[in-house]
This record gives structure tokens, C-alpha cells and sequence, in this order.
């Protein structure tokens, strides 16, 4: 059976849809945590866990550095399109040996769907000031060139030249457009964003040091703007923003060129 889609790779049998999914692993991952390439620890327990049932037309990965560590390496979802290309819904690195923020759940438990539905406000904090983004709970491991390049190897085996993405946060369109990303929908909105932390523009007038996250200078770097948007500053949410790859195309032209990291 020939799978195409995440749908079609669902139907197969257990150890089929593991080969497959494991390809979206970069070798660079595996080299950084010395793991093995079949994704078992050195007694034969499985690092990787998926969720992705027959009859379902998305698919959920974590893989772990060591079993039981309760943050996964990579975290991954995928779901296809109307037209069955490939969406990517959420794709996390973290780096195990980085402190961990608690902002995705409340300090009772609760998930915060990284912040998008609850805020852990205190746990957001401590994360801008260790340097993190929006939505990370552990920094990150500076590996998305080689994990695009191995997802788009992972898009061209199912037939594909193309796939889609969906930024959680600001940061993550302006990363995304850096690697040659483009949009599909959102790029009047990223360019209201642009004009608005710019001279003049009615977002600088917000960074009124009101909270922790709209600090004076904030529109000179993309993650401390992601901050500020996160924190409400537009007045909506960050939504309805979908991004698209041809695979193999190179870097882009960003809508944020005069502010750093």
C-alpha cells in the first residue's frame, strides 16, 4: 500500500507508520542525544511515541532523549489538508539539560495550551528573562535547519513538493519566512505588525512598561515583539496565519528586517 498522506500512512500496520514517521527525525538529533536510529533506549524501551490511529487524518510524535523524561527532544503535529498536503501544526525542540518554564500549564496543573487558552503569567516572567520565547517551556536546540531539511525529505517520500505550516507566534512567521517560507494567509496582518512597532506606528505607544512583556525597546527584536503580541498588544490574538514551502527553496525575504533576535 502506497501512502501519501497522513491519512494513508495511518492505515498501515504499527511498525510500517513507525518507518515512515521516524524519517521526519534529523541523523543530527540522533548524533547530539546518541541515539539510536531505531529510537530505543539500551534496553530495548521505545523513545519515540506516537498517536496515530487508523482512520485518522493527523498524526502526534514525541521523541524523547531518555525514557520517562517528561519533556520529549521533538514534538511534532502533522494533519493533512483538504487536498492532502501536508500541514504542520506544532513543531517543538527542546533542549533537556535547559531549565524548564512552567508556561504551559497554570501552577494547579492545568494546561495552559501554551498560553493560548490560561497564562502562568509568574512562569511566562521567568521565561522572557532567561531569554526565551512565547510558548517555550526549555530552550530550544538550534537545529531547524537540519529538522526542515529532513521534514522535507520526509514530504518528498510521500510525493510531495509542497507543505504547509501554521506559526503559534509571531516569532515563529518571521523564523519560518527566513527559510523561505511564504504565506498563504496572514501577510496583511505581519505587515499591520511591522507598521505598527514602526516610527509613528500606534503599537510603540503600547510598550508603556504596563507589564513585564511592553517594555520600552521591545520593537527592536522579534522575540521581544512575539512577547508583547502574546501579551495583547494587538488588540486580538495571533491567528489565521498559515504559512507554505516549496521544498528545496531557499531563504526568503522577512517582514521584519530592522530588529534583531
Amino acid at each position: 500500500m502506497s501512502a501519501s498522506t497522513i491519512g494513508s500512512i495511518n492505515l498501515l500496520p504499527e511498525h510500517e507508520k513507525r518507518e515512515i514517521y521516524r524519517r521526519i527525525v534529523p541523523h543530527e538529533l540522533l548524533d547530539r542525544f546518541k541515539l539510536s536510529p531505531y529510537l530505543v533506549d539500551i534496553q530495548g524501551r521505545s523513545l519515540l511515541t506516537l498517536n496515530c490511529n487508523p482512520g485518522s487524518t493527523s498524526a502526534e510524535m514525541s521523541l524523547y532523549h531518555e525514557y520517562s523524561f517528561p519533556d520529549p527532544i521533538l514534538y511534532g503535529q502533522l494533519t493533512d489538508t483538504l487536498n492532502g498536503q501536508i500541514h504542520v501544526l506544532l513543531y517543538i525542540l527542546n533542549d533537556p539539560e535547559s531549565p524548564r518554564f512552567d508556561v504551559d500549564r497554570m501552577p494547579d496543573g492545568t494546561p495552559t495550551k501554551f498560553g493560548t487558552l490560561h497564562r502562568n503569567l509568574d512562569a511566562e516572567q521567568a521565561a522572557l528573562e532567561a531569554g526565551l520565547a512565547p510558548g517555550q517551556v526549555r530552550r530550544g536546540l538550534r537545529l531547524l535547519p537540519a529538522a526542515i531539511a529532513a521534514f522535507e525529505q520526509f514530504v518528498e517520500s510521500l510525493g510531495h513538493d509542497m507543505y504547509f505550516v501554521e506559526p503559534l507566534y509571531y516569532h515563529n512567521a518571521i523564523i519560518f519566512e527566513r527559510y523561505g517560507f511564504a504565506y498563504q494567509m496572514g501577510r496583511k496582518l505581519m505587515e499591520r505588525i511591522q507598521t505598527g512597532f514602526s516610527e509613528g506606528g500606534d503599537l510603540l505607544s503600547r510598550l508603556d512598561n504596563s507589564t513585564p512583556f511592553r517594555q520600552a525597546g521591545t520593537a527592536n527584536s522579534i522575540r521581544l515583539r512575539s512577547w508583547a503580541i502574546h501579551d495583547g498588544i494587538l488588540g486580538e490574538p495571533f491567528t489565521n496565519v498559515t504559512m507554505y514551502k516549496q521544498v528545496g527553496k531557499s531563504a526568503g525575504i522577512s517582514t521584519c528586517t530592522d530588529c534583531a533576535w
